[in-house]
């Protein structure tokens, strides 16, 4: 059986198109497409990470209730990315913290079995890359 994603994260960023490139340098986002406003900041933007995809867009006032971290006053909400094993999150961290992220969390083992570490992203999200898979933590 073949499993197809069916829950997408959407952000905002101020400046996304230097989101973008910063998510591809430090986190190893891959770019599936980028759609520019008539302005030239980023309509709506997917990107992969791990195989999942997420959307983002630069912070505007289009309606739309999602704030950036910066506007909101505080994290909004966080992410968590499911990796192979523990060498692909050490390798992660060190790619993040090479390109700048305020770590968090350096990698670290839990108690719930997980080897995971966490960071900001340059738009002030919360992200952690883990082994912990929750959709096969609890399966029967």
């Amino acid at each position: 059986m073949t499993t197809r994603q069916t829950f997408f994260l959407g952000l905002r960023y101020p400046g996304a198109h230097a989101a973008i490139a910063w998510l591809e340098q430090a986190f190893g986002a891959e770019r599936h497409v980028v759609y520019d406003a008539p302005d030239g900041t980023v309509a709506h933007a997917e990107m992969r990470i791990a195989g999942s995809v997420f959307m983002l867009g630069d912070d505007r006032d289009d309606g739309n209730p999602v704030q950036t971290p910066a506007r909101a006053g505080a994290a909004t909400s966080s992410m968590y990315v499911v990796l192979p094993d523990a060498a692909a999150v050490d390798a992660l961290y060190e790619r993040a913290k090479a390109a700048g992220a305020t770590i968090l969390r350096e990698p670290n083992d839990t108690d719930y079995g997980s080897h995971e570490f966490a960071a900001l992203d340059i738009g002030g999200y919360p992200w952690s890359f883990g082994t912990y898979d929750p959709s096969e933590a609890h399966a029967s």
